[in-house]
């Protein structure tokens, strides 16, 4: 026993006195320079190596070191990161600074990897939670989104509480595809759709010369997603940066992770918004003479009645609930959320309701195995009305353009609405239709990573990643046997159509990501993994008309007619990605990813989509002594992108037949291409990113030169095959464009600071190919403006019909040199945007607002043209756009209807103080149990500044089909918002 323990201490002498004589512990704390707290989960790393450590809840670290000197890396999300070279053992406290500019944000770079913003080659656009929702409550991530980056149009598609915008970024990137970005939420690639509610049947929208069935005004599905749960939004414009997301890149991806737990004392919060709805503006009664009134058929000295105030002109009250518990240790983390929104419309028995309820749990097993899921239910009902367009007069704006102000619509006695001389009465059509969308949905996820190898200078892990998104819409829409227009026994007799929609998504990856450090300063992160992604859409539309009697219910109809579309799709395929880093100065990248997809004519054949990259850090050479530059980064970036065919292109479509008592198929117009392929996306992006005087001012610069080949185009084929148009790749169109960005710490002071940013960019696109003839597409007639696919021309150029015979023979080959009977009268793409952001805090108070300034882009204002010729329009007896100066507005306008658009093609620009909020924190200690109390006012949409003739230019009659995202017609108007606010944490 004597002679083992001998041996255990030689042992211990042989084995622990080399350690203990060439290790030496580095011990200290690390604290926050902005309040003096400790900071957790802090990295601290031996610079050049991965040997490192975290802080724990009181911010202390031990770390240990085999030779000095050394230096030692201490980095914080939202901080500087500090470096501090350690020549001996013992204690070393440090602070961090809060980070005055976005540098040190940490970006996506690969499906498994990230990178600091220093050293990204690529302009990504990043909105944090305090940018999302920090100075008023939003409805939806869309109206959150509004001016807070550079590269995008955002454009709501109308006024109707809910959601429905249209996203494009950095241009025009598809004629019939889906422009929208693809958004993905904790890594499940999310459905934005949106989808109609079947009720052309009674409006009749798609009966004017546009088929589109998209005018129902829904709202898509992006709105489903609570602003209040994000904790940051990454922007991935263009396909320089997106290539990593392959065939479902070329719109774009918006990146979106939300909230978890941060090490610290666990954390409560309550919030309480109340907010005022109220119109942006009313446009007001014409100023009838009694010879006008009499010309349209009224009485002798009638009293006017205000239909518009009557129905519009309200101030709703809506409230936000929110309470959220979150909280970390060293080996778990969590975050509770929940909110419920009541958004009352301006619009009587209009509105939307939310409910959502996330949970996010993380939790380290281990030194080498983590995981961490989110999930996430929404419960929401929109009731939207019945607006846009109507070719039978019976959507409220359509109805109220033919609807005089001498005219009583109110009910009698009885409750029976009369008909009035629209043809549909408005108070009617609001008081008992109904158009509703619900929607049950879950959105989850699962990520695990799996340390396979860690060694000084090599980390290898395995991450696995999977997510979910299944939603249930339910459409409802009810027009009652009751409604004046129905009680003809020649009508439609009532109709009540119920759609529903299952909606499931899953993706599945699997990704090895590999580090190397060597000790010349490169380093290199590798990753290369695969994935397999199912979506699959069911909607089914059931439109019961001859109602019996009161009865809403499909069975007690005389007729029933169901529609369903079934949309499954299944993509698989790979990635790989090399980045390479010497000492933070060079940073390069390059990838590829290959897609394949049920889409596509070849279901097997993989598509391949490169991209690389590199940044110049040249501040951080030795050679650089600019003082006044502080950085300066310049940076060039290549990728290609993708967007798959339509479901249909590949398919010939059937239409079903009855003949002679049996059912059967006929072909219906489309032929499917069994050799369509993807449209191609290829960006080349170029910038340069510099601070001067100690990163107070910091700029950044970028162009880019975008090119979408093998557009997917509608081609004619010759009708003695039984069908008339096929779907081709026919086409080129190419994007070029500027973004500017500044950001400025103004000042600095110990009870004062104001920091600002300015963001500038444009876009010009042109069509540099077309291998069919010109087309036009948008909009209802080149009578009342549409678009025109030319090449040499841009994409969003509107045309339209001329009367020959007002022109000279010159005057016409001059504006239409083709001959194709066409001159252009406006184009849809703004000239520039702009927006302006300040942030001012003076001890307790914080003052922030954000301006938003669009200049140019033209809309098709076809509710002004509508009202004309009703001889209804506000502005109808006003003079001024006549050239020859004889008719008043309303009277030119109406003249030249169906000949010459160009009165009603307007300038849609605007300047909106889009957000503005003034906030007081109460002193600590006020309430015993409370650790910050926030009180405040804010607003959304006050000011807005516009000569459109019209509610409001951000309007779209197609829904989100973002090519002709400006054809207005009778739309829901917009709102502007007063909101109180209470914040509460303990």
């Amino acid at each position: 026993m004597y002679k083992f323990s001998k041996f255990k201490s030689f042992l211990f002498l042989l084995f622990f006195v080399p350690i203990i004589a060439f290790s030496q512990q580095i011990t200290g704390t690390v604290t926050d320079g902005t309040n003096g707290l400790p900071l957790a989960g802090a990295n601290v790393i031996i610079k050049g190596t991965s040997t490192g450590t975290t802080t724990d809840f009181d911010g202390n670290f031990s770390i240990t070191v085999n030779n000095f000197p050394v230096t030692l890396v201490f980095s914080s999300l939202g901080f500087n990161t500090l470096e501090e070279r350690v020549t001996q053992s013992g204690v070393v406290n440090v602070t961090l600074e809060e980070s005055a500019t976005a540098l040190n944000e940490i970006v996506i770079t690969g499906l498994a990897s990230s990178t600091k913003r220093s050293n990204a080659a690529n302009a990504v656009a990043s909105v944090s939670a305090e940018d999302l929702t920090g100075i008023t409550v939003q409805s939806g991530l869309d109206a959150a989104l509004y001016g807070k980056f550079n590269g995008a149009e955002i454009k709501a598609n109308s006024g109707a509480p809910g959601g429905g915008i249209s996203m494009r970024l950095r241009g025009v990137t598809s004629i019939f595809g889906d422009q929208q970005p693809l958004f993905i939420v904790d890594g499940v690639y999310v459905d934005n759709s949106t989808i109609g509610l079947g009720n052309n049947i009674v409006s009749e929208a798609a009966g004017g010369g546009n088929p589109s069935t998209n005018q129902d005004d829904a709202s898509n599905r992006i709105a489903d997603i609570d602003p209040e749960d994000i904790e940051s939004v990454e922007i991935l414009k263009g396909a320089s940066a997106a290539a990593i997301y392959g065939s479902r890149a070329a719109g774009g991806v918006v990146l979106i992770t939300t909230k978890r737990g941060k090490q610290g004392k666990a954390k409560v919060s309550f919030s309480q918004v109340l907010g005022l709805r109220s119109p942006t503006q009313l446009l007001g009664l014409r100023d009838y003479t009694q010879a006008q009134i009499t010309a349209l058929g009224g009485p002798s000295n009638p009293t006017l009645r205000d239909y518009e105030a009557e129905i519009f002109d309200h101030t709703r009250v809506s409230s936000t609930t929110r309470f959220s518990s979150s909280g970390a240790n060293e080996k778990s983390d969590y975050f509770f959320g929940i909110t419920h929104r009541d958004e009352p419309g301006l619009v009587d028995n209009t509105g939307y309701t939310k409910s959502s309820v996330r949970l996010n749990i993380g939790q380290k097993f281990n030194d080498w195995l983590d995981l961490y899921v989110t999930s996430n239910y929404i419960n929401s009902e929109s009731d939207r009305g019945f607006f846009n367009n109507g070719n039978a007069n019976r959507t409220v704006g359509y109805a109220m353009a033919f609807t005089y102000p001498w005219e009583d619509l109110s009910p009698i006695d009885d409750g029976v609405y009369p008909q009035g001389g629209a043809g549909s009465n408005v108070l009617e059509t609001i008081a008992i239709t109904t158009n509703r969308e619900e929607v049950n949905r879950f959105i989850g996820s699962a990520k695990t990573n799996v340390k396979l190898l860690t060694t000084d200078n090599n980390r290898l892990k395995l991450v696995l990643e999977g997510g979910f998104d299944q939603y249930t819409l339910r459409t409802t829409s009810i027009f009652p046997k009751a409604l004046s227009y129905f009680r003809d026994p020649s009508s439609l007799g009532g109709v009540s159509i119920s759609g529903t929609t299952v909606n499931s998504n899953y993706n599945l990856s699997a990704f090895l990501v590999h580090n190397l450090d060597l000790d010349n300063g490169l380093s290199f992160t590798s990753q290369v993994g695969s994935f397999f992604q199912n979506f699959d859409r069911n909607t089914v539309i059931t439109i019961a008309t001859g109602l019996n009697g009161s009865q809403t219910n499909l069975g007690q109809s005389t007729n029933v007619s169901t529609q369903q579309v079934i949309q499954p799709q299944k993509d698989t395929g790979f990635f790989f990605q090399e980045e390479i880093n010497y000492e933070d100065k060079i940073i390069g990248t390059f990838g590829i990813r290959g897609d394949k997809s049920t889409n596509n004519g070849d279901a097997n054949k993989m598509y391949y989509y490169p991209k690389a990259n590199i940044a110049v850090n040249l501040h951080e050479f030795d050679f650089w002594n600019v003082d006044a530059i502080s950085y300066i980064k310049p940076r060039i970036a290549y990728g290609e992108a993708g967007r798959f065919p339509n479901f249909n292109d590949r398919f010939s479509l059937m239409n079903a037949q009855f003949i002679g008592n049996s059912s059967g198929l006929s072909p219906a117009n489309l032929r499917g291409n069994p050799n369509i392929e993807p449209e191609r996306q290829q960006e080349l992006e170029y910038g340069l990113d510099f601070g001067l005087f100690d990163r107070r001012l910091n700029f950044e610069v970028s162009f880019y030169n975008k090119k979408i080949d093998d557009l997917l185009i509608q081609s004619q084929f010759p009708t003695s095959s039984g069908f008339t148009t096929l779907v081709v790749n026919g086409g080129e169109l190419e994007n070029k464009g500027v973004e500017l960005g500044l950001n400025a710490n103004v000042m600095e002071k110990e009870d004062f600071s104001w920091t600002a940013s300015l963001k500038w960019w444009k876009n010009k696109s042109e069509v540099t190919r077309l291998d069919v003839p010109s087309f036009t597409t948008g909009g209802f007639a080149a009578s009342l403006g549409t678009f025109l696919i030319q090449e040499g021309k841009s994409a969003t150029q509107i045309v339209g019909t001329y009367d020959s015979t007002a022109y000279t023979a010159q005057e016409i080959a001059e504006r239409d040199p083709e001959g194709d009977g066409f001159f252009v009268y406006g184009n849809a793409e703004p000239d520039f945007q702009m927006s302006w952001f300040n942030q001012i805090s003076y001890k307790n108070f914080d003052f922030t607002f954000l301006w938003h300034w669009k200049k140019g882009g033209d809309n098709i204002n076809l509710t002004t043209l509508l009202y004309d010729l009703a001889g209804t329009t506000w502005d109808y007896n006003d003079m001024g756009l006549d050239p020859s100066g004889t008719l008043s507005n309303g009277a030119y306008r109406a003249s030249q209807a169906f000949v010459n658009p160009d009165p009603v093609i307007e300038d849609a620009g605007y300047l909106k103080l889009r957000e503005i909020g003034l906030f007081y924190t109460l002193p600590d200690g006020l309430i015993k149990y409370a650790d910050m109390i926030k009180v405040g006012i804010s607003g959304r949409n006050l000011i807005n500044i516009f000569d459109y003739n019209s509610y409001d230019p951000e309007v779209s009659n197609f829904g989100n089909n973002v090519l002709a995202n400006n054809v207005e017609v009778t739309p829901y108007p917009t709102s502007k918002f007063i909101n109180f606010h209470l914040n509460v944490n303990f």
